[in-house]
């Protein structure tokens, strides 16, 4: 909302403002509303008058305020209790009764205008209140067909065309809800209605009555059946509705075509089991369109066949197939009339039927390609921007449907749309650019790759869709010419998606291409080398690296004279895209290459030459980087492994610089390779061999400098491995490190890794190697050592965690000892440990039943402390395993709220304990409450809520901010009517809190304050709290107030766009009344002017989007106009608009059209002869700072200015020629000739900021402007003082 006295951003230059010198006139010079007024208060009415006894008497009642319908001050009010309708002398009834209460649904929509002050929603209101009235005093029930009966009734009685377009408004909702055989039955009776009145009100001023009759007759036939449609009356009565569709009013014409649509798509019977193909009605629509468009013929404004072509853009899907050939002949020739907007309407149309996809009985497969071919005469100029655009989308749409019908033929044309759309990447226009790019990669989506699964290997000589697609490669890859340079970033885009789809059976004619962008990517200052790599890799993982590299090799062998290696961009491109491929050319070709490369390198390093070392020390961990991308879904796990597997276990063993690297290679292979179960044995089969190596490194301490990340590494890969590993092994692993843990000779680090190597290892096992694993671990539940504790408690976590399997067994059959050590080791539990304890008891608790009751009671304690813990996630867990608690007494029973009364018992106890537990136990009922509130009863949370309540009085901030977050949760949880009864006791305990506590926990209070005041109002709230809480509560107020305004401006402006696009009854002409006319403002004055000049730009807009201008031969030579392009000569664009835009290059330019390149003396001499331009380098520095060229240029123009004489002419006189007085800078007079900043003179004021007193600064308009001023004052003061400071700290030195 606007402040007061200000008007909101965009306003003022809407108002109408006083001329200079009439602000004190008293009035308006235009007064023609008054004029009409005078003239119709003087004279007697011509026609009939409207001022009747009824009229009179509705007058009275509407003034004496017995029928406003004003906002209520409860919103959720029924209708019924609003005490403006409730005052009458009769029954508690008015006129709009009928319509206050209402029960049929279908009217709900007309509840929104009862507060509108438009004339024509009241009169709907009243109409709907007088038929409702009518109905019951016959005894009716409110049915559509009551409704229906009624209000037909009414039309036929009714005179005025306001009241004739509220009833059809109320016709058109109810019809769409009566039965149809009703509307079958009664349809000549109906149809003859709406006819009568739609000739009636063809010519009439008024437009609303006649729109609302249109969608009654369109809703009326749309309800018809089959058979009806042979009847010659239903015929004529839908021709009557088809010619409203080029009606001259923008409305009438919208409502018609729209019923026509909706009546041809969306009759029943055209979703019924014997629906036909196409709307019986179908073909005279389709004859119409064609003869209104040649009776139109080609005449300057063609409005009848832009109409026309609106239609047809939603009809011609509907269409049988020979008159869509019909309405396509048609389109192509009214685009011959080189109108441009009958020309993109005409594109539309066809857009739109291709877009829909229609079957062969709408659109053949002949048909479609005659379009194709026929539109290729039609193809817009490279300069027409607009038309260019809409044609390739167009054609994109055809191709894409034409596939989808014929396979073999739509591949067949797509050749010749390649070769065409890869010129408009020789178009200046980006947009055409970009457009034609996406129109080619969506048909390589939607109509190639489908089908290449189909298609057998692509080469030059192949025939049939293979050879289509050569050709289509072909045109894509002669975008890489030097013509297309400007268009590479797309060409590469293209090839990208082309490699993607097509290269696993293209590789043979795409091989010349990879070598050619392998020789673009080396030439120097190549821009789009993310775009090509990002092709490459396309082709990488379509092809396969094996065949990428046969047609552009590494080139790199180990046997280099330089070393240079100008295809090792290759490698990084191939690890991020290779997968699903053969593993085995991994150990064939990268593999030995490693190796030779590590030997050159290991050579080098002896040899002395460390840099040339290091270059290939690189490349050779470069490829082994490869392996996990070749681990990727391989296609030949089971065959290739085996010769792998040796080499990956010596590279774990021996290689730290490749240890994580064939780690993260076994766990892709085991994750994404073996997803067969031939793969998964063959991998499985080495878990003897990898897992000791990788045991034996995770045992190794990590050294003074090493990251410990390659032993992270090292334990998921085991984790992973062990999920393919044979249960036997898993047991013999396992019970060789029970016997390193109970080693006495083991150092602590030694047992913690045996620890974490047995938590990974304890899901895997059987039931018998999990209890001797229990009975190893047992006693370091009790351990000292806090790490040997809390990894024994971590065992204990993953064998509690199973699902199933023999973990979930051993827990089922070891319940009760499982129990009694958890119980015992509670005193003894360290707080790192506490988070795997609490898990493991979650795990457990889920199993428990009703006779382990006892045990969660132990429990209880040691869970509330633990609300607090330091550790997060021991937090977390304790929150989860008190709510795990809960449903486990839910499941003891028997009645719900009985078995949580009977768990919040247990917890009571801590409210009267140590501080600490007090508050403990707050957080868990807080939390409890949060969770289980539908469950737990009021009388439960009243209680305590008031028991929290007298712990506000505490005096340790701990407790307090645990009650305040209770009270939070209570106001949310309770329901108002409950709470409402806890009001004041709360309020008073808060009231009560100290001076210390209301300071600290300002914010929760006015958080609560908030929501108190949401519930229960502020006078209630302000009531009940001391008066030192009051200006906190206005300012909530205030707030709240603010916010509320916000939220009813987004929501008006939500529901005023919600209204424009629904279908609104239109606003009727003003009326001819008195009251009428003079309540007419000046405002609507300005809105006329201002909607006519808006007209006025529409209609010069629109005269400049139908303009076309004739591109001239070139030369001399004249243009000949029975030439098939012609088309493309006529232009949207003006020819030659942009063609003195001529691209910089940094050098000028002869007149024969020579580069002139100068030395840097001569380019120094013109540019001092030229003076205005300036240095390139200097410009793009500039440019980079951040500083615009228009302020050097300034600078510079200053600077000659400086250079320049003084003028001869010496000002004198007034006006222009008053002589202008430089402003004197405030302090200019202290400024040092010599030195920084500013020096003392004697008898003068220090030389401090002074800002001299100027009344200009008041003004608030002028606040901006000044504010930043004098801003680098105080900045520059502390600076100059900092530097003096220092300078006095220089000469104090010795």
């Amino acid at each position: 909302m606007g402040r007061s006295g200000k008007l909101p951003s965009g306003v003022s230059a809407k108002l109408k403002r006083w001329k200079k010198g009439h602000s004190s006139d008293s009035n308006p010079s235009i007064s023609r509303h008054r004029q009409a007024a005078r003239s119709r208060f003087f004279s007697r009415p011509s026609g009939k008058s409207d001022l009747t006894v009824d009229a009179v008497k509705l007058h009275n009642e509407l003034q004496s305020g017995s029928l406003r319908l004003g906002k209520r001050a409860d919103p959720e009010m029924p209708m019924e209790e609003d005490p403006a309708l409730a005052v009458t002398e009769k029954s508690s009834g008015t006129f709009l009764s009928g319509l206050s209460d209402c029960t049929n649904v279908t009217f709900s929509k007309v509840q929104r205008f009862w507060e509108s002050n438009s004339a024509a929603h009241k009169e709907i209101c009243a109409v709907l209140a007088a038929v409702t009235e009518v109905i019951r005093s016959q005894g009716g029930k409110e049915t559509e067909t009551e409704y229906f009966a009624a209000l037909m009734t009414t039309m036929e009685a009714v005179e005025s065309s306001e009241s004739l377009a509220a009833v059809a408004y109320l016709l058109n909702l109810v019809l769409k809800r009566v039965p149809s055989p009703v509307l079958i039955k009664k349809f000549s009776d109906t149809s003859k209605a709406f006819m009568d009145i739609m000739s009636a009100q063809a010519s009439s001023g008024s437009t609303s009555a006649l729109r609302w009759v249109l969608s009654c007759l369109a809703t009326l036939l749309r309800k018809q059946d089959l058979e009806a449609w042979g009847y010659p009356l239903t015929l004529q009565v839908y021709h009557g509705l088809l010619s409203f569709t080029v009606h001259a009013k923008p409305k009438i014409r919208k409502a018609a075509q729209h019923g026509v649509c909706s009546m041809l798509k969306g009759s029943d019977f055209m979703f019924g089991e014997k629906a036909p193909a196409h709307h019986p009605a179908a073909v005279s629509t389709a004859k119409f369109c064609i003869q209104e468009i040649e009776k139109a013929g080609g005449s300057k404004e063609a409005t009848t066949t832009l109409h026309m072509l609106t239609l047809l853009k939603d009809m011609l899907p509907c269409f049988p197939e020979g008159l869509v050939k019909s309405c396509s002949e048609t389109l192509l020739r009214v685009m011959t009339l080189s109108h441009v907007l009958v020309t993109a309407c005409a594109m539309q149309a066809f857009h739109n039927l291709f877009h829909a996809k229609p079957s062969l009985s709408t659109l053949s497969v002949e048909l479609n390609a005659q379009i194709i071919t026929a539109l290729y005469d039609y193809v817009p100029s490279e300069n027409d921007l607009q038309p260019l655009l809409a044609w390739l989308k167009v054609m994109e749409k055809a191709h894409i449907n034409l596939v989808r019908l014929q396979r073999d033929l739509g591949l067949g044309h797509l050749a010749r749309f390649f070769g065409t759309a890869m010129t408009c990447l020789l178009s200046p226009h980006s947009p055409v650019v970009i457009a034609a790019t996406q129109s080619l990669k969506e048909i390589l989506k939607e109509c190639v790759a489908p089908h290449m699964a189909d298609i057998s290997t692509v080469t030059f000589s192949a025939s049939g869709p293979a050879q289509y697609i050569a050709k289509m490669f072909r045109a894509v890859e002669e975008g890489l010419t030097y013509k297309f340079h400007a268009s590479w970033s797309f060409v590469l885009q293209l090839l990208c998606v082309f490699f993607e789809v097509c290269g696993k059976q293209a590789h043979p004619v795409m091989k010349k291409c990879l070598q050619s962008l392998c020789d673009l990517r080396l030439s120097p200052h190549f821009p789009h080398t993310a775009a090509l790599d990002q092709a490459v890799g396309a082709a990488v993982t379509s092809m396969g690296p094996e065949v990428v590299l046969q047609a552009v090799p590494l080139e790199i062998d180990g046997s280099e004279e330089t070393l240079d290696f100008p295809r090792s961009w290759l490698l990084p491109v191939i690890r991020d895209h290779v997968r699903e491929t053969r593993l085995a050319f991994f150990t064939t070709y990268f593999l030995p290459l490693a190796n030779t490369l590590k030997s050159k390198a290991m050579d080098l390093a002896q040899a002395g030459s460390t840099v040339e070392s290091k270059i290939y020390d690189t490349l050779q961990w470069q490829i082994w980087t490869l392996l996990p991308g070749f681990c990727t879904r391989p296609t030949d796990v089971a065959a290739s492994f085996k010769g792998l597997a040796r080499t990956l276990g010596t590279a774990i063993s021996e290689r730290p610089d490749l240890r994580v690297t064939v780690c993260q290679a076994l766990r892709t292979l085991i994750t994404k390779g073996c997803e067969t179960d031939a793969d998964r044995v063959e991998v499985s089969r080495f878990a003897k061999n990898f897992l000791p190596i990788l045991f034996n490194l995770y045992g190794q301490p990590v050294g003074e400098g090493d990251t410990p990340a390659p032993r992270r590494a090292v334990l998921e890969t085991i984790k992973t491995y062990l999920t393919i590993t044979d249960s036997q092994l898993v047991n013999g692993f396992l019970e060789k490190a029970s016997e390193k843990v109970l080693d006495s000779a083991s150092s602590d680090f030694t047992r913690l890794s045996v620890l974490d190597l047995v938590v990974a290892l304890a899901p895997h096992a059987d039931e018998s190697a999990i209890s001797q694993l229990y009975s190893t671990i047992r006693p370091y539940l009790e351990s000292k050592a806090h790490g040997v504790q809390k990894k024994a408690y971590r065992v204990l976590e993953e064998v509690c965690g199973c699902t199933q399997g023999p973990g979930a067994q051993f827990v089922q059959n070891h319940l009760d000892e499982l129990k009694k050590t958890l119980l015992d080791s509670l005193r003894t539990t360290s707080s790192p440990a506490k988070r795997p304890r609490l898990k493991c008891l979650i795990h457990i608790v889920k199993k428990l039943s009703a006779e382990h009751e006892e045990f969660i009671t132990a429990l209880i304690p040691e869970v509330i402390l633990c609300t607090k813990e330091v550790s997060v996630g021991a937090r977390k867990n304790a929150f989860a395993l008190l709510v795990e608690m809960g449903h486990a007494f839910l499941r003891f029973g028997p009645n719900q709220e009985e078995a949580l009364q009977r768990y919040l018992i247990l917890i009571y106890p801590g409210l009267v304990g140590a501080v600490t537990m007090v508050s403990c136990s707050i957080l868990a009922l807080t939390h409890l409450l949060f969770e289980f509130k539908g469950l737990m009863g009021s009388s439960t949370v009243e209680q305590l809520l008031e028991n929290v309540c007298l712990l506000l009085a505490s005096r340790t901030r701990d407790v307090v901010k645990s009650a305040l977050g209770f009270i939070k949760v209570a106001v949310v949880v309770m329901d108002v009517v409950h709470l409402a009864k806890h009001v004041q006791l709360v309020m008073e305990a808060i009231g009560k809190l100290s001076d210390d506590m209301r300071r600290h926990f300002r914010m929760k209070l006015r958080n609560l304050f908030t929501k108190f005041i949401r519930k229960f109002g502020f006078e209630l709230v302000k009531g009940l709290l001391p008066e030192e809480y009051h200006k906190v509560l206005v300012n909530i107020r205030k707030a709240e107030t603010r916010a509320k305004k916000h939220r009813a401006l987004n929501q008006a402006a939500m529901e005023e766009e919600e209204e424009e696009e629904e279908e609104q009854p239109a606003a009727q002409g003003k009326g001819d009344s008195i009251e009428e006319i003079l309540a007419d403002s000046e405002e609507e004055e300005d809105n006329e002017k201002e909607e006519r000049s808006r007209d006025k730009e529409q209609r010069k807009l629109a005269r400049q989007r139908s303009r076309a201008w004739l591109k001239e031969g070139g030369g001399d030579e004249p243009l000949n106009f029975l030439d098939p392009k012609v088309a493309q000569r006529v232009l949207a664009t003006q020819p030659g608009s942009d063609q003195g835009k001529k691209k910089d290059h940094g050098f000028k330019v002869s007149a024969d059209g020579r580069l002139i390149i100068r030395e840097e003396e001569e380019v120094d001499k013109v540019e001092e002869d030229e003076g205005g331009k300036e240095d390139d380098e200097m410009a793009s520095l500039m440019e980079d700072v951040g500083i615009r060229k228009k302020k050097l240029k300034w600078h510079k123009e200053a600077e000659d200015e400086e250079m320049e004489t003084p003028p001869q002419y010496q000002a004198g006189g007034t006006g222009i020629h008053r002589p202008m007085v430089k402003k004197t800078i405030p302090g200019a007079e202290y400024k040092a000739k010599k030195a920084k900043g500013d020096v003392k003179k004697k008898g003068r004021l220090d030389p401090y900021a002074y800002i001299p007193l100027n009344r200009t600064k008041l003004n608030r308009r002028k606040k901006v402007k000044l504010q930043g001023q004098f801003k680098g004052l105080v900045k520059a003061a502390q600076r100059g003082s900092q530097m003096g400071h220092k300078l006095r700290k220089k000469d104090r030195r010795p």
